[in-house]
């Protein structure tokens, strides 16, 4: 039986062994974090939801013939890219920040804030996630993919090279232009 403290890799030889906990475990550990990715890549919190299913659906259809030659969240993120990459090919990714997600709520008013801010404080972290939600917005496809990447799924360079299936100086370069991009699209607004 799976321990929570395993290794991602570990918990999905224990879940294709045929523990369900270990499959519970690896969800509840990455499911935040996949899913914003998800919405961010495709501004779309109902495509997103369905990207989630067939993700994680995925990962339990694969799980037999898993082999952890690399870290679980590498293969994780490079199903999530293959998915975003279909629908991407379907249609062009529009992001907006005042949509309505279906619970009256739009996507920027959604990013995580201290719930014991003040009220001012509460207003100016709404506006900068909206201001970085646009900027990301603005970037490039394969620049705002490789920085959700590392900032969202914390993977390496070599990770991100792996997952966008280029060289590991490609995947250096647009990391680093985009992170040159955003600070200069935030300190235009800043200004």
């Amino acid at each position: 039986m799976a321990d929570a403290g395993d290794s991602d890799e570990a918990l999905m030889q224990s879940f294709a062994g045929g523990d369900g906990g270990a499959f519970e475990t690896l969800y509840r550990r990455h499911e935040s974090r996949v899913y914003r990715f998800l919405c961010r890549q495709l501004g779309d919190r109902e495509t997103a939801n369905d990207l989630m299913q067939e993700i994680w659906f995925a990962v339990a259809r694969h799980a037999a013939r898993y082999e952890p030659r690399a870290r679980f969240t590498t293969w994780l993120y490079t199903l999530a890219r293959h998915r975003v990459v279909d629908v991407w090919r379907s249609r062009r990714p529009a992001l907006s920040l005042d949509e309505d997600d279906g619970e009256g709520e739009p996507l920027a008013a959604q990013l995580p804030g201290d719930p014991r801010d003040q009220p001012e404080r509460r207003a100016e972290s709404a506006a900068s996630a909206e201001q970085i939600l646009a900027a990301l917005a603005r970037l490039p496809d394969e620049q705002r993919e490789a920085f959700l990447l590392r900032a969202e799924a914390e993977l390496s360079v070599e990770e991100i090279a792996e997952v966008t299936g280029t060289s590991f100086e490609t995947a250096k370069s647009r990391l680093r232009y985009a992170r040159g991009r955003l600070r200069e699209l935030l300190a235009g607004v800043a200004a």
